[in-house]
């Protein structure tokens, strides 16, 4: 590929505020949804995290608005009941704060807000959830109401608790009244279900009983240190499962108390600057804390009685601040994620702290905001409400001689355009026709149109606001354009699909367009998901379409939700653009009359019975695509969809064989499918790849002849989610780049891959007694990283290079012979394994046409040696924003594409506290 590499693109990466997973902890009785990760930024965005197992996946992204900002996160879980036999699990709620007197409940399935509330009282500061109630309360109170309540403190120190009964959000009462000395209230936790403590600003920790609003007992901090303020900020109180109390405050003290007696216990100086963050893990055996001075500090309990703590570990994770924390554990998963102004969260292993690295997370999104227009050369960026248009063009040749190189103005770039969105929504979504001459932008609540007209004398664009109709303005998720331009392809907030046909009069640049009054709604297949799930836990939240691709002949749509499944649809007829337009408005079709719920999909799996009143427009009508129920249900949520493109165009423009008018039928309709390419790319969150014939519904040739499992370990091993791919089918070639945060990988489909060893039986496991059980390599947790972790943070750290002062293993020698070898930390790969499925089935071999070679397979289809390689990486491009698509590269090069990077130290973050010994970092400017 020919690569511009650009770092010009100033994306903002905005601060966490507030970190939340939908459970603290999941016991392997308990009945559950998933669970989730809920990220508030200071731009108002709301990002939603899947740990599935230490993927880390960001399903979707809630957008914010203009002068909104994230600040407190919390969820609750509503009861769990029993129905006819069926379990009902609790629905999972979020709700969040902005430094404003309300409280807002979030519709996680439309991105929306689905209910606020507030009160007369002052500015929320912080939030926090009434703990579920346990099983020994539910016998000894059995009429009592098993939900969680809210608790708010607020700027003018009143603690006011919202009810959330009934599905339903309220302001229930003021527990305090604001005081005579107006101290904040900053932070807050529920000790019990009836106890509150409260940290202020006055030095002092508040216990509140909610059932009656009294005081039970006032913990006072004392004075601040010499030279320093006299109040003390108690900036976050935790309290752990028996009880115990423990503060972070201003002084970099955490100070432990006893929860019955409401006394100082211990205090810790292990912070030079504030302690902002709290998190413990769910037995109460550790404790974490986060401070300005950028640490992360571990305490565990020290002497025979375990009254007392120490402070065993301290990193510096982060570049910023440590301004917030969150604690999961179940399900295999045992972390901390924590996050402040570097906009990065960090997992931190909890259970195996000390021997498993950490992990940073990117702060770029998943779906990448670049696009492209590749007949023009250029690339669109967009963020918040602020849309950039660049052209990209290639340097001219310079010389060595050039004294003043440095200070020359950039020639392979320049700003064409440069657009702020009015209203006070964020961008959703933006999309840009291959011509360069459309662009469609949309929010939650509306969608636009602009028209791109060069100005070929000052080399900028004319940018000018086309009309829409109003039954097209109620905003969207996704918006996206056919290759060939015709075609606009809208997923609303609800995920229905809707398809806009757009005219344009001339051939000229400057040549005008209207939206078709008729619009087609497309209706997913019912996958027939009972009643008692839709209705709990997170909802109808995994319908959520999240991705979208149109075929090379925009013939083809497909579009994936979060759950794995696809839904696929075809264009048929032939374009006849002398049919008149519906003179009615009324004859235009209404988004506002289709479904709004997943429930009301076709209950039938025929194409034609879900689609009965689908529109035909100049010629053309969407419908279902006939195998579409054959496509399975992916095991993950596909994160990239691409169709092959076309090798060789067809006859007609769109695919099909011409049709003769006659006198009964002048304007006659094929419904033949599409002929040309029909393969669809899809990639998985955990790197699976496969690839599907979709008017087939069946796995193509090539990916029966190489499932993932052959791919290459390194591959199959990083961490990062797979961000997109780029086609390179010029002279023959069928590559694909894939691209992540992190790397930029090719892999030749012509081909198959050869066969790494662990698949050629060399370790693939030992056959003891008739089954095959899994042969561990020597070294204890060598470290390899990769998939293969097991508290959902980094790879497992080397022996040689674990800095606890303790290996994993411990040996008895007697008289300096081993006695035995024992395990410290029980490893998950230790457990034999009964199944005799190998990793490379037999299958996939006969398919290949020969048993596996040892991985020394470099040889086409043909069986002639070809030193191509089948597969290239490199790690020389990071962090990637994304790569897009801007020209057909000269020829032997492969596409013209542009590669976005976005370094967090260029980003402009704000500024950070420095020790005295940190002036070597000073110096640099670091």
């Amino acid at each position: 590929m020919d690569i511009h590499r650009c770092r010009f693109v100033p994306f903002p990466p905005s601060t966490i505020n507030a970190l939340a997973f939908s459970h603290s902890h999941i016991s392997k009785d308990q009945k559950a949804a998933p669970p989730r990760l809920a990220v508030g930024r200071a731009n108002g965005d709301i990002e939603l995290w899947n740990p599935q197992g230490g993927a880390w996946l960001q399903e979707t992204i809630i957008r914010g608005g203009k002068d909104r900002s994230i600040d407190g996160l919390v969820w609750t879980q509503d009861p769990t009941e029993e129905v006819d036999g069926k379990t009902f699990i609790g629905k999972s709620r979020l709700f969040s704060i902005g430094y404003t007197t309300t409280v807002t409940e979030w519709d996680l399935a439309k991105g929306r807000p689905l209910r606020q509330a507030s009160g007369n009282h002052g500015e929320i500061w912080c939030i926090a959830a009434q703990p579920p109630l346990s099983k020994s309360e539910k016998g000894a109170a059995p009429g009592q109401w098993e939900g969680q309540r809210l608790i708010a403190g607020c700027t003018d120190g009143a603690l006011v608790l919202y009810s959330t009964e009934d599905e339903d959000l309220q302001l229930q009462r003021v527990l305090v009244r604001p005081s005579a000395k107006k101290a904040k209230v900053i932070s807050v936790v529920f000790q019990n279900r009836n106890i509150v403590i409260a940290g202020c600003t006055d030095s002092t920790i508040r216990i509140y009983d909610i059932r009656n609003g009294s005081t039970v007992r006032n913990m006072t901090l004392g004075s601040g240190p010499k030279g320093g303020p006299k109040e003390i900020i108690v900036w976050s109180v935790k309290a752990l499962r028996d009880g115990t109390i423990v503060s972070g405050d201003s002084t970099g003290e955490i100070k432990i108390w006893d929860g019955k007696l409401y006394t100082l216990r211990q205090r810790i100086k292990s912070h030079q600057q504030d302690v902002l963050s709290l998190a413990t893990n769910f037995d109460g055996s550790a404790i974490f804390s986060g401070g300005m001075d950028r640490r992360t500090v571990v305490y565990k309990p020290a002497g025979k009685g375990k009254g007392r703590w120490a402070e065993v570990a301290h990193r510096r994770f982060h570049t910023h601040d440590v301004k917030t924390m969150a604690s999961f554990e179940g399900g295999g998963l045992s972390v901390i994620v924590s996050g402040g102004p570097d906009a990065s969260p960090t997992v931190v292993p909890l259970g195996q702290y000390g021997f498993e690295n950490q992990r940073s997370l990117p702060f770029l999104p998943q779906d990448t905001l670049t696009r492209s227009a590749p007949k023009r050369g250029l690339m669109m960026n967009w963020w918040d409400r602020e849309i950039h248009i660049w052209h990209i063009r290639k340097d001219p040749d310079c010389t060595d001689n050039d004294e003043d190189i440095e200070n020359k103005p950039p020639q392979g770039r320049k700003l064409v355009a440069k657009i702020l969105i009015k209203g006070e929504a964020n961008i959703t979504s933006a999309a840009l026709n291959s011509e360069g001459s459309l662009l469609a932008v949309s929010t939650n609540s509306e969608i636009k149109f602009f028209q791109l007209r060069p100005k070929i004398e000052e080399d900028i664009l004319r940018v000018s606001k086309l009309p829409v109709p109003s039954t097209f303005c109620s905003g969207a998720r996704l918006i996206q354009f056919s290759p060939d331009g015709k075609w606009l392809c809208i997923i609303r907030p609800d995920s229905q699909i809707l398809l806009l046909r757009l005219l344009t009069s001339g051939t000229s640049s400057a040549s005008s367009l209207t939206i078709h009054p008729k619009s087609t709604k497309l209706t997913r297949l019912d996958r027939k998901i009972e009643k008692h799930v839709l209705l709990g836990g997170l909802g109808t939240y995994d319908r959520t379409i999240a991705q979208l691709a149109f075929s090379a002949d925009s013939r083809i749509l497909a579009v994936s939700d979060i759950s794995g499944h696809i839904d696929t649809f075809v264009l048929t007829g032939q374009e006849d653009l002398s049919q008149p337009l519906p003179s009615n408005p009324s004859e235009a079709a209404s988004p506002s009359s289709s479904s709004t719920s997943c429930e009301s999909e076709s209950d039938s799996d025929d194409p034609d019975e879900g689609n009965a009143k689908r529109q035909t427009i100049c010629g053309q009508t969407w419908k279902r695509n006939p195998s579409a129920a054959f496509i399975p249900k992916l095991p993950s949520a596909p994160v990239v969809l691409s169709f092959r493109p076309s090798a060789t165009s067809s006859k007609l423009p769109n695919g099909t064989v011409a049709l003769h008018s006659t006198r009964n039928n002048p304007n006659p309709i094929s419904h033949s499918l599409p002929g040309g390419e029909t393969r669809l790319l899809v990639i998985t969150s955990t790197s699976q790849i496969y690839e599907f014939e979709v008017l087939k519904g069946s796995l193509s040739d090539w990916s029966r002849r190489n499932p993932t499992s052959v791919f290459p370990e390194e591959f199959k091993r990083t961490l990062e989610t797979v961000r997109g791919c780029i086609w390179d089918v010029s002279l023959g070639r069928e590559r694909v780049w894939l691209y992540s945060v992190g790397w930029l990988w090719m892999f030749d489909l012509s081909r198959d891959l050869p066969c790494s060893p662990s698949q050629n039986g060399g370790e693939r496991g030992v056959v003891v007694n008739g089954s095959k059980k899994r042969k561990r390599n020597g070294n204890n947790g060598g470290g390899s990283g990769g998939r293969e972790r097991a508290s959902g943070a980094g790879g497992a750290i080397p022996d040689s290079q674990l800095g606890m002062g303790i290996s994993r293993s411990m040996k008895r020698v007697i008289h300096e012979e081993v006695e035995e070898d024992s395990q410290l930390i029980q490893d998950s790969m230790d457990v034999d394994s009964d199944t005799n499925t190998p990793d490379l089935p037999d299958l996939s071999l006969l398919r290949r046409g020969s048993k596996d070679d040892d991985g020394k397979r470099g040889k086409g289809r043909g069986g002639s040696y070809e030193p191509r390689p089948h597969d290239w990486h490199t790690f020389k491009y990071r962090p990637i924003m994304g790569v897009v698509l801007i020209g057909e590269g000269e020829e032997g090069l492969g596409p013209e594409v542009a590669l976005v990077e976005r370094p967090a130290w260029e980003a402009g973050l704000p500024g950070r506290w420095e020790g005295e010994q940190e002036w070597r970092d000073r110096e640099v400017g670091l």
